[in-house]
Order: C-alpha cells, then sequence, then structure tokens
C-alpha cells in the first residue's frame, strides 16, 4: 500500500540562536485529517517548530511545504493566507474586543480587505460583513461560547480564552491549526469541554498539530506523535508506541 500523502511536510530543518542548536535538522510529516502530536521535555524545539512552519523564524537550512508548496522564508501573514494558521502559548487575544469581533477578525475577507471596495464595491463590502458576521456566529456554536458574544475577550474565565483562541483560529477556514498547548492550565472539567472539540475539528476537515505535555491527553487525541528532544526527531508513530517506550520515557520525565 502507498504511503499516505502529508499535507504538511518538515524536512532536514535546522535552527540555531548563537552556540544554540534549538532545531538539528529535524523531519516529520503531517498526514492529512489526522491529529499530530509534538511532544519532548522542555526545550526539545517544539515552539521554534511551529514559528518556523508559520513564518515568525527563519531556518538556516531545511524545507518545509504544505500540499508541496515550498512555504519556509514566507511571512507569517502569506503562511496564513496558503492555509496554516495557529494558537500560541499567550493567547494572544484582543483583549478590549469583544468574542465576536475577536472571531470576526479569523473571517476577514479579501473584499473587507480592500480599501478601494470600500468606495467602490460598497455594496460587496456590506454583503462580505454579514457573511463574515453568520460564520462567526456559527464559529461561536461551534465552541459553546454563543453566550459570550458579546463579553470582553478579557473578561472571559481562563478555559473560555482557549476556547476563543481556538475559535479564532477555526474561523480562517485554514486546513491547517497548529495547537500550542491547548490544554495546558486547565482542570479537569475544562478538559472534559476542550478535548471532545479538538477531536471534532478533524470531523470538520481541519488537520490538527499540537503541542502537549500531558501523555494521557496525547495518547486519548493523537493519531500520531512525533518525539522531540535537542531539536531532533528521535520517534515518531502511534502513540501507544512511543508513550510506552522505556527510553523515550526516560527522557521526558528524566528518571
Amino acid at each position: 500500500m502507498a504511503a499516505e500523502p502529508s499535507i504538511l511536510s518538515v524536512e532536514g530543518v535546522s535552527r540555531s540562536f548563537g552556540g544554540i542548536q534549538a532545531v538539528d535538522n529535524c523531519s516529520f510529516e503531517v498526514p492529512p485529517g489526522r491529529i499530530t502530536g509534538l511532544i519532548g521535555p522542555n526545550g526539545a524545539g517544539k515552539t521554534t517548530v511551529f514559528n518556523l512552519i508559520t513564518g515568525f523564524l527563519g531556518a538556516h537550512r531545511g524545507s518545509i511545504r504544505l500540499q508541496g508548496r515550498e512555504i519556509l522564508g514566507l511571512s507569517p501573514h502569506r503562511v496564513e493566507r496558503l492555509g496554516v494558521v495557529r494558537t500560541f502559548q499567550h493567547l494572544r487575544l484582543w483583549g478590549k474586543m469583544s468574542v465576536l469581533e475577536n472571531v470576526l477578525l479569523g473571517c476577514a475577507t479579501a473584499a473587507g480587505e480592500n480599501v478601494f471596495s470600500l468606495f467602490l464595491r460598497a455594496g460587496a463590502v456590506r454583503a462580505e460583513e454579514q457573511r463574515a458576521r453568520e460564520r462567526a456566529m456559527e464559529v461561536l456554536r461551534f465552541f459553546e461560547l454563543t453566550d459570550r458574544a458579546l463579553a470582553l475577550a478579557e473578561d472571559l474565565a481562563y478555559p473560555e480564552q482557549k476556547l476563543l483562541s481556538m475559535a479564532r483560529i477555526f474561523a480562517t477556514d485554514a486546513p491547517v491549526l497548529l495547537l500550542d498547548e491547548p490544554t495546558s492550565g486547565l482542570d479537569s472539567e475544562s478538559l472534559g469541554r476542550i478535548v471532545p472539540l479538538v477531536r471534532r475539528l478533524v470531523d470538520h476537515g481541519k488537520t490538527v498539530l499540537l503541542i502537549e505535555h500531558n501523555m494521557e491527553l496525547i495518547s486519548e487525541l493523537a493519531d500520531q506523535v512525533v518525539f522531540l528532544h535537542q531539536g531532533r526527531v528521535l520517534a515518531a508513530g502511534p502513540p501507544a508506541e512511543i508513550t510506552r517506550d522505556p527510553a523515550l520515557t526516560e527522557i521526558y520525565f528524566g528518571v
């Protein structure tokens, strides 16, 4: 049987900061319509890999391709336009804007962004704005945030802010979502709300690459796991295989 084609491919990527090699000849594949977990001990290079994929950092060598197209070295805005969006550990919400307005930012369309359209195609812009608002409300329903639509983002409880950060990137319609520790800092009740939503992202046609430190959740959520250590991929495979490997657990937990 032929290998399943990847939607996102990272090949031989390296990045250093001074004398520190943060990512070292890193290679892995992300299959479409699946959840891939990126795990490893603190300092393994996971967030640096996210920054490289999304254009917030440049690499010293290597290749990152989205559906066969090279995206390494493109600006974050261009990478987002091509179909890769991300959340951040520090959520980066617009605190003084409403929940609905935060999601509307993800629904921006070309008609609304073109200054000439504001004057020459005002009717089209209004129609686009209405469609964006309808789309934003659909997204809020998906993330169970409709009753908080008019609340300021800064007034949400932390678990709700986590949901909002995911809702905002989901609204972009990008096919590839990068989630940076989506469950960090959450209690068991909040996990019970967020974890099923992460799985439902795939049911709605998304491909998910996530950084996660909770090994039980990785085993529950991920279809495959990539294990990073000192910027290198030590192993990749099914969660049960990776999380039960004694050598890897020794590296991960330091015991």
